[in-house]
């Protein structure tokens, strides 16, 4: 795949596979599901090669509409939430600001200090993120080990406060909803690798659909389409 020509070599036209891409990751549906819509407008093609397309062009989304996001707020509410892989539960951590502007968001095998901390970095390292004057997480003691540990290292202000206050984390909870509404019609991921690259892109058109890209409003459907177009150079 060619950043000039991401579609090269591909036997469906961009304008289709993008389609495919974008609903699978918007809506609740299934590959068999999108399958079927697309032999109803005349397009036969099989929902593993739909799951192909979503593996390879989800990161890539993520990777290009990245620079686009807004800046969010120093108020930082930090949480972990649950996605099966492969039969056994792994942690989705997720931070969104004050105002339910998603920051960033990491899969991880373990729910520890270490794995708190990779999330803290990574995080701290996006373009759209403003170092956390406050940062509201639950009562696990991992989180204060975490943000001790980036302080010492002097990549998280000695000014930040954590807050352990379980109500004010409502927002990212109740922001959860929309992946798990996305992954249930998967019925869980075969491996790390596909949960990875697919909850990627689950996350980069909740950000989208929130009107975290500057230039496209909450809830503006077709400029949403257009902008992922345009990203990938095709007409809308």
């Amino acid at each position: 795949m060619t950043s000039a020509n991401p579609f090269k070599w591909r036997h469906f036209e961009g304008a289709i596979i993008l389609l495919c891409v974008r609903w699978y990751l918007r809506y609740s549906l299934s590959y068999r599901d999108l399958e079927e819509m697309m032999q109803a407008r005349g397009v036969a093609v099989d929902h593993s090669t739909i799951c192909r397309w979503v593996l390879r062009y989800a990161p890539e989304l993520d990777r290009r509409c990245r620079p686009h996001l807004k800046p969010t707020t120093d108020s930082w509410r930090v949480d972990e939430t649950y996605v099966k892989v492969k039969g056994e539960w792994k942690y989705l951590y997720r931070a969104v600001d004050s105002a339910g502007n998603t920051l960033d968001f990491l899969l991880s095998v373990r729910r520890d200090a270490k794995a708190a901390e990779r999330f803290f970095r990574k995080a701290l390292m996006a373009s759209h993120t403003t170092p956390p004057r406050v940062i509201t997480v639950d009562k696990n003691a991992a989180y204060l080990c975490a943000v001790e540990t980036l302080k010492q290292a002097e990549q998280l202000p000695q000014c930040t406060t954590l807050r352990q206050v379980k109500y004010l984390n409502n927002v990212v909870e109740q922001d959860h909803r929309f992946i798990k509404r996305r992954v249930k019609p998967g019925l869980g991921f075969a491996s790390f690798h596909t949960a990875w690259r697919t909850l990627r892109g689950y996350e980069i058109m909740h950000m989208l659909r929130k009107g975290q890209v500057r230039g496209v409003a909450r809830g503006d459907v077709v400029a949403q389409s257009q902008f992922i177009a345009q990203l990938f150079g095709i007409a809308a």
